[in-house]
């Protein structure tokens, strides 16, 4: 077992793992792996605890347990949550640690509830590999020589090369100045259909009907 478990270690420091997040999946103690190591490797030696401990659960309580934290009131909670409202109600069946392990002995750390999990959809990444494939535009403010009041500079800029490709300063934020602007860019730069990404935030010059419709007759494709 020792044997095992040190050469999994060594592998894993190989291919780049800190001996510590080894030590953690495997769960042992980095102190226990030093001692194996200057034993020579051998038999796990750990026998585990000698006693049960008086206050694990037993099998109806566990049970009893795993009913609650599963039932239409509790099973789109935590653990950290669960707890502290059992206990408001003067009910007590476990600290929050237990209920943590618990559920992770039960494969239930996931989401409890009959509808689906909420899914994270990450925006697709764009890829450039020269210039005037990927450009990213934002409008910032400006400061001027009057205290609160500003300027707006709507600039663009190359993805590949960093290289501004064009700017304008205007006294206000309007998605119809935002689409000259690209148009102007885009007819000086000679950008042909379908080959530039445009990325930008999800302000309204950026998302604005009459933005999209310019780029949609550029043939330029927009990118959030």
């Amino acid at each position: 077992m020792r044997k095992e478990t040190l050469e999994l270690l060594e592998e894993a420091k190989k291919k780049g793992a800190r001996l510590s997040m080894a030590c953690e999946v495997l769960e042992i103690s980095s102190r226990t792996v030093q001692r194996w190591k200057k034993a020579g490797g051998g038999e796990d030696g750990r026998k585990g605890p000698r006693k049960r401990p008086a206050n694990k659960l037993s099998t109806m309580e566990r049970k009893r347990l795993l009913k609650v934290v599963n039932s239409p009131e509790y099973r789109d909670l935590s653990p950290r949550q669960i707890v502290p409202r059992l206990a408001d109600k003067g009910a007590y069946w476990a600290s929050e640690s237990t209920v943590y392990r618990v559920l992770h002995e039960e494969n239930l750390m996931a989401h409890r509830e009959r509808s689906r999990p909420p899914v994270n959809n990450h925006p697709k990444e764009l890829l450039a590999i020269e210039p005037n494939q990927v450009w990213s535009w934002d409008i910032t403010y400006l400061p001027s020589a009057v205290r609160g009041m500003f300027f707006y500079l709507y600039m663009v800029m190359d993805v590949w090369s960093r290289k501004i490709v064009g700017w304008e300063v205007h006294g206000y934020e309007c998605m119809e100045l935002s689409s000259r602007m690209i148009s102007r860019i885009c007819a000086e730069m000679g950008i042909d259909e379908k080959q530039l990404h445009l990325h930008a935030d999800n302000g309204g010059p950026m998302k604005g009907a009459t933005m999209l419709a310019t780029l949609q007759k550029l043939g330029v494709l927009a990118a959030k």
